[in-house]
């Protein structure tokens, strides 16, 4: 989402208000996750991702009013903490949905292909994902900005509406569940499984390390965009794009690579262009740079998203897909606010100590450092029956 956090910038420059916002937005990862799946396994799915997108719709248009609202933007700095609260309190909500249909949506593919076809059929829907949200997205979310900062929530608003139609109208086999009444019981079977398969537990608790400074270093990019790399509204969607057509070419090249190179070593290509990147935002100032590693970074995760979600779709039971699924992300996603926050701090911290323009390039040093550990553990560590 590009409009949020550019919004953020116009209500206030102070990083660690900024970083609050992104926060509350991946919060709902630690405090709801768990739950979700639960209710994933429990619920109709494709209900449940409907319903998902019905809320993200309300909280937009009411962010549309919130901006029509105050006619004068950006505003001075300080007067606009009371609306950075209200927005970190828009962004918590919308994590929240976004948990619960995130959740439903990796649960229902197996369903729908041959277990054979999961890596395509990954890498094929989230390419399709990085077109339409990423790749067309922000450049165009620039322009509307640049025209409007209200325009964005709406054209989401209309957007999340056409999703949910869309939603409702695939047709899925018949399921019946068989989880626990009780939530406690139902919970803990997904655990137990996830105790059972450590190989499963140490893939999520390495994206967790990925994500939190992950996160972090995105979290920071919307001021390093525009103090570091002095992009506009529209040279930030830009700047946003490269990575989504790097998140595209990942996709679609991750099947062949997972054959090419087995799981494992896929995983740690994906690291080492990790490494690289971060290495590129931490030292240098250009935006012709910032837009390969953002391209070569998306393309990475994608190849990690296809290995790792494809590998756990075709070894959980159906049954258990969502328990499951919320345990690894619980561990995967919920050191993302974590991540937000500390990124933000650290700039506040080494900004009066080395300045703001290489306090802005510090969190992608420290990615760098954290990426480059995770190949000496997944090197020692990962070991696939199937590679």
């Amino acid at each position: 989402m590009v409009a949020l956090p550019w919004l953020a910038t116009m209500l206030t420059s102070n990083p660690l208000l900024i970083a609050a916002v992104a926060t509350a937005q991946r919060l709902p990862w630690l405090l709801f996750a768990l739950p979700a799946g639960v209710w994933t396994d429990r619920a109709d799915r494709r209900l449940l991702m409907a319903r998902a997108d019905l809320m993200r719709m309300v909280l937009m248009a009411f962010t549309l009013l919130m901006v029509i609202s105050h006619t004068a933007l950006p505003v001075p700095e300080g007067s606009g903490n009371a609306a950075i609260l209200s927005l970190a309190l828009i962004a918590f909500l919308f994590g929240s949905a976004e948990v619960i249909r995130d959740n439903a949506a990796q649960t229902v593919l197996p369903s729908i292909v041959a277990h054979s076809d999961l890596e395509r059929a990954n890498g094929q829907m989230w390419s399709a994902e990085q077109v339409t949200g990423q790749f067309i997205g922000p450049p165009i979310a620039g322009l509307l900005i640049a025209s409007s900062v209200a325009l964005p929530f709406g054209v989401d608003a209309s957007i999340y509406a056409l999703s949910a139609a869309l939603i409702w109208m695939i047709a899925l086999p018949p399921r019946k569940s068989t989880v626990s009444a009780r939530f406690l019981p139902a919970l803990l079977e997904g655990l137990g499984w996830m105790r059972r398969n450590p190989l499963i537990l140490r893939l999520a608790i390495m994206l967790g390390a990925i994500n939190a400074v992950f996160i972090g270093g995105m979290t920071i990019l919307v001021l390093y965009a525009q103090e570091v790399l002095a992009l506009s509204a529209t040279g930030y969607g830009v700047l946003l794009t490269f990575g989504a057509m790097g998140g595209v070419a990942g996709g679609l090249l991750a099947p062949a690579l997972a054959t090419r190179f087995g799981m494992r070593g896929s995983l740690l290509t994906a690291l080492g262009i990790f490494v690289v990147v971060n290495l590129l935002l931490g030292l240098f100032s250009s935006p012709a740079v910032a837009g390969l590693a953002l391209f070569l970074e998306a393309a990475a995760g994608m190849l990690w998203n296809v290995v790792t979600v494809s590998y756990r779709q075709r070894l959980i039971p159906d049954d258990l897909l969502g328990r499951v699924n919320s345990v690894y992300r619980f561990f995967g996603w919920g050191a993302m606010p974590f991540g937000a926050m500390g990124a933000g701090a650290l700039v506040a911290v080494l900004t009066p100590v080395i300045g703001r323009s290489d306090a802005l390039h510090a969190p992608y040093l420290l990615a760098a450092a954290v990426c480059g550990l995770l190949i000496v553990f997944a090197a020692a560590r990962l070991r696939f029956d199937t590679a």
